[in-house]
């Protein structure tokens, strides 16, 4: 089995030292300092460079640079998805985002995590688990997806928070670690309405 193989199937594996994922790492990369680098105006490059990164995107999304991932073939965007500046998706494994997601500044989506063992660790070996956001996520500024967790349908997550377990569809959640504050109600339809 490969490093890559082991990688997909959420085993441990060496991400530091295997030639195959280092060098997909740095053609990864390379696309996102190009993207980096591109005029806010140069829209359609930017476009160009989002669909030849990720293994899927819908027709309308928008990604504010700086936007730095470490493989691309593994984050796919459903339709409508928004994220403002700074946005980190670390995509060992498979992130996948629904319609209509909106993420604020500095967000950090993160499949993989290190061996806990001293010696794994120091021998380069990670897992990595898949991140799932569904549809109709808001998610806030500053806030830290970790590995294997999933934000169900209409949700918020409120800035700063730091999602270590699933949160269910409908409600606000916040924190660190993230937990659900309450549901999402009719009466919120009202809240910015003078």
């Amino acid at each position: 089995m490969t490093e890559k193989e082991k990688m997909q199937a959420g085993m441990l594996y060496d991400a530091n030292y295997d030639e195959e994922l280092a060098a997909e790492r740095i053609q990864c990369k390379d696309l996102c300092a190009k993207y980096n680098q591109l005029m806010p105006s140069n829209t359609e490059e930017r476009t160009n460079i989002i669909k030849k990164l990720f293994g899927k995107t819908g027709e309308h999304f928008w990604i504010e640079q700086s936007f730095w991932c470490d493989y691309g073939y593994n984050i796919e965007i459903g339709e409508n998805f928004y994220s403002n500046h700074n946005l980190v998706i670390l995509d060992a494994a498979k992130v996948t985002f629904g319609d209509n997601c909106f993420i604020a500044p500095n967000c950090g989506f993160y499949t993989a995590g290190h061996a806990l063992d001293v010696e794994q660790r120091n021998q380069g070996l990670e897992i990595a688990w898949p991140i799932t956001i569904g549809n109709n996520v808001w998610i806030g500024g500053s806030v830290s997806i970790m590995p294997g967790v999933t934000i169900e349908d209409n949700t918020v997550i409120a800035g700063g928070s730091v999602v270590t377990k699933d949160i269910p569809s409908g409600v606000i959640a916040a924190g660190n670690p993230c937990r659900v504050l309450r549901t999402i109600t009719e009466d919120d339809k009202k809240k910015y309405w003078k």
